[in-house]
């Protein structure tokens, strides 16, 4: 009998697929246009899109336009790439489009299905993102698809890693702009430190589609991104403490792999403890529990967590003395990330390579905090499902399941479970073996470079030629995933997750293509292709005949996705395949994870030496614990997420404020009231309200007023007066301050003194929020203890949070009145030493000495001064850009002259 709940699927299908069944009269919309766009000219399709870009500038929805931009992007492709869009990916365009996730299997063609929601969300003229994870596949993708957009009439930019800004400013002004998830957090965060709108990169975030979204959304979410700057150099501690940490016993610290944390045990702390004093680290006296020994307790844990938890070749490898870490979820280099709080220091006193200075956080942002930022938000990938909830409860995305263009033909046996991983591997080889000698491909998935290399060398020792795909090899990736389906061909790779590149049955055409013009350049294009496509034909056959690609697997990942990717790359669009796993009791995830009552069972049957377990409770159990982990690392996520929402309230203030101040013409109002609000605060502390006059702290006031506003005023004989009150003296302050900075406007005249106030204002916020940020990270790091008060966490960091950035704020208003009360201009002497200093420097640098006594005296540079330029009279310096050549004939730029800040 059918359960209530299959019965009611039977009848009303699942709620997947009626959101497929309610865009079919849509996708129906789209092919009936489709004759009379393939009628259209070139130049029509063109101007079509401007005629669409009009009506949604006019206010005409894109829900509306969306059959027409279809239609017309489709012809595009068409005519620019020879590929015409399926059904399917028009679904998949108008799921993304509408702000969800669209799954879709390897080789479905999400790329070319991007095109589509994307060029119909351009036509607001608001600038759509495409993202990527990673470098490559972004230069890839903006260069193979600007061929449709350009056909269409729009531009096409890409961003990438140390562009130069001229250029990265065009990239995201264009109608379509491709970038790396990382990139676009660092420009957010780049761009609020830029000290005018026109340096700014990115222009809003109205629409972002982003590629392996399951990776980059939740994958590398636990981590924010950071932008640090150097701090003190302590390389020599972290040389000392690294050599103590051998000498470290298994009784000496606990470690658990499950959470990924390793602490000292009671012995292991008193171990330590004579190691650190034996050796000098600590004064006489001293020990670990002091408050003065919290440096060092930093360092002794940092360098444990090294030596236990991060493992070269899996965590990290070193290359060019440099220690580089390796994505766990691609297997890639990361270059330029570093590990923070020391971590990474630690790491390399342990690899003995040279030490980098620690760094301190000048702004950071977390993924998920970065991509709420726009207006709308869609994704695509081949596996997402398991993770919908979270994408639903922290993006508010759904999540749709594409249907396929062609039925999936590939066979997915069960996991062969052995005792040990030397069986384990032994079986591996066996059945690699068979496969080869059939000529079937395989693409062979580990999990770590240690672990691709080890079988490397077994796959050598069989003698069967192979090529390795890790972290070492990535500047090859594309050519050995384009290979990966030729006849005979193994392929061994770590974690294939965004690859990016297909694996074709028989071989990528395109790539043989390059290759064969790389080779003899003369050939003719049309001729070289079509005899490369009646060889790979005949290929494909052969490989097709073997069983298509065999995908084995030699781990589970903590992850069912990351699985569940690595399966798809077998069997795309429609051909068959095959995919099996391998797995033995010290995988980590069978160990960490319920592996003793397995082995309790494989014991009980008698298991033979390199006998396998195949059996579908095996995968069951596997799957629970897979979510088990997914379930902690959402937590995780959550945890995160719930301390940076409290950081980014403050932070959208705080750019917002910076965005406000760049974009101002005229901030004199805004530090007028700053420099009232420190002289209301300065008369409340010294002459408290509700009290007497003879309670007032009058020379404290006038001592602070000379501080603080640079005012020398009689506050003292203020006091004394008859009838006075508290507001009087506040008004009488707030009026000396006011003409003090008139005079100051008259001097530096209107034009550089709105740009003086502008530049404190700007430089004075980003010291005070990087300030701020380094209080919040230390109150973010000993808040954890309040739970043992029975007191929470979170709410205690809300809290103290609040009060922080109010008392920064505070701080803000008084340091940009100190700053901007004291400023004046230089006088002639000073400009004198300054202009001898700046040839002093030159001199240096063109590797000359510095004139001694006795020299020759060395004559300014002195270009013609300004007609009637007086130096005692600001009046009569014109209004000179900050970088315009100073008024004076100095030849410096004004700013750095006449126009200094002091």
């Amino acid at each position: 009998m059918l359960g209530l709940g299959t019965l009611t699927r039977k009848v009303f299908g699942t709620p997947n697929d009626r959101k497929v069944k309610s865009t079919r009269p849509i996708v129906a919309k789209i092919n009936a246009l489709e004759a009379e766009f393939r009628a259209l000219t070139d130049q029509q399709i063109k101007d079509r899109t401007q005629a669409l870009s009009e009506r949604a500038q006019l206010g005409e929805s894109l829900d509306a336009l969306l059959p027409e931009a279809f239609a017309n992007c489709r012809e595009a492709a068409r005519r620019a790439l020879g590929l015409r869009a399926f059904d399917v990916q028009l679904m998949g365009g108008i799921f993304l489009h509408q702000g969800n996730i669209a799954e879709m299997k390897t080789g479905e063609g999400k790329t070319l299905m991007a095109t589509l929601p994307a060029y119909l969300n351009a036509l607001a003229g608001k600038g759509v993102h495409i993202v990527t994870v990673n470098d490559y596949l972004a230069k890839r993708d903006a260069d193979w698809m600007s061929k449709v957009y350009g056909a269409l009439g729009l531009t096409t930019g890409v961003v990438y890693p140390y562009q130069p800004d001229d250029e990265k400013r065009a990239a995201y002004r264009a109608d379509i702009t491709y970038a790396t998830n990382n990139e676009l957090g660092f420009d957010y965060l780049r761009d609020n430190m830029k000290s005018s709108k026109e340096e700014m990169a990115q222009r809003g975030h109205f629409f972002a589609i982003v590629d392996e979204v399951d990776s980059i959304l939740i994958d590398e979410a636990r981590t924010p991104l950071i932008i640090s700057g150097p701090s003190e150099d302590r390389s020599d501690l972290y040389t000392a403490i690294d050599k103590l940490i051998p000498g470290l016993t298994e009784e000496h610290f606990k470690l658990d792999e499950k959470t990924r944390s390793v602490t000292y045990t009671d012995e292991g702390n008193e171990f330590i403890e004579g190691l650190v004093i034996e050796a000098g680290l600590l004064p006489e006296g001293q020990n670990l529990y002091d408050p003065e020994s919290t440096t060092v307790v930093h360092h002794v844990t940092q360098a444990l967590r090294a030596h236990k938890l991060f493992h070269k070749d899996q965590h990290y490898i070193v290359r060019d003395g440099e220690v580089m870490l390796i994505d766990e979820f691609t297997g890639r280099m990361m270059r330029g990330r570093r590990l923070s709080d020391g971590l990474h220091q630690a790491i390399e006193a342990k690899e003995g390579v040279a030490i980098q200075p620690e760094n301190m956080t000048l702004a950071s942002v977390t993924f998920q905090n970065y991509f709420r930022l726009y207006a709308k938000l869609a994704g695509m990938t081949g596996t997402a499902s398991t993770e919908a909830d979270e994408f639903r409860e922290i993006y508010g995305l759904g999540v749709v399941e594409v249907p396929t263009n062609k039925p999936v033909a590939r066979k997915d046996e069960h996991d062969q479970v052995y005792r040990t991983a030397r069986e384990k591997f032994e079986g591996i080889v066996q059945s690699i073996k068979e496969a080869h000698e059939t000529g079937q491909p395989m693409l062979v998935g580990t999990t770590s470079i240690e672990k691709s290399e080890y079988l490397s060398d077994l796959l050598k020792q069989a003698g069967i030629p192979h090529n390795v795909l890790n972290a070492r090899q990535h500047e090859q990736e594309a050519q050995i995933v384009a290979d990966a389906g030729k006849f005979g061909a193994v392929t061994i790779a770590t974690n294939m997750a965004g690859r990016g590149t297909d694996i074709q049955l028989g071989g990528n055409v395109e790539m043989k293509v390059l290759e064969a013009l790389a080779v003899d350049p003369e050939a003719n294009p049309d001729d070289l292709r079509a005899r490369i496509e009646a060889e790979h034909a005949e290929e494909k056959a052969k490989v097709i005949a073997a069983g298509g690609l065999f995908v084995l697997a030699t781990e589970r990942h903590e992850s069912r996705r990351i699985d569940n990717q690595l399966r798809g790359r077998s069997g795309r669009q429609g051909d068959p395949g095959r995919s099996s796993f391998f797995l033995s009791l010290e995988d980590d995830l069978m160990r960490i994870f319920g592996s003793e009552r397995l082995d309790s069972v494989l014991s009980k049957l008698g298991m033979k030496e390199g006998e396998a377990i195949v059996h579908p409770w095996v995968n069951k159990s596997l799957e629970k614990a897979q979510a088990k982990v997914e379930g902690r690392n959402f937590d995780i996520r959550k945890q995160l997420l719930k301390f940076d929402d409290v950081m980014n309230d403050q932070r959208k203030a705080i750019f917002g404020q910076r965005l406000e101040i760049m974009e101002s013409e005229d901030l004199s109002e805004i530090v007028q009231d700053m420099r009232h609000q420190v002289a209301e605060d300065l008369v409340d502390q010294y002459l408290p309200p509700k009290t007497y006059a003879d309670q007032w702290d009058g020379a404290g006031l006038a001592e602070a007023l000379r501080e603080s506003l640079a005012l020398d005023l009689p506050v003292a004989e203020w006091v004394d007066e008859e009838g006075v009150d508290q507001d009087v003296i506040r008004e009488r302050i707030e009026e000396a301050s006011d003409r003090l900075m008139a005079e100051k406007l008259a001097a530096f005249g209107p034009e550089t003194m709105r740009n003086i106030e502008k530049q404190v204002l700007l430089q004075t916020i980003d010291t005070k929020w990087r300030e701020h940020l380094l209080r919040l990270e230390h109150l973010r790091s000993v808040v954890g203890f309040r739970g043992y008060a029975q007191r929470d966490p979170l709410a205690e960091y809300k809290t103290e949070g609040f009060q922080l950035f109010e008392s920064m704020l505070n701080s803000l208003r008084q340091d940009v009145s100190k700053r901007l009360s004291q400023i004046r201009p230089l006088s002639e002497e000073e400009q004198r030493t300054m202009m001898q200093q700046y040839l002093d420097q030159q001199r240096a640098l063109a590797g000359q000495a510095t004139p001694v006594a006795g020299d020759a005296p060395v004559d300014a540079p002195n270009p013609e001064a300004v007609a009637g330029f007086d130096e005692n009279d600001p009046a009569t310096w014109g209004n000179p850009g900050r970088n315009d050549p100073c008024p004076c004939g100095s030849g410096q730029k004004f700013k750095h002259c006449h126009g200094r800040l002091t």
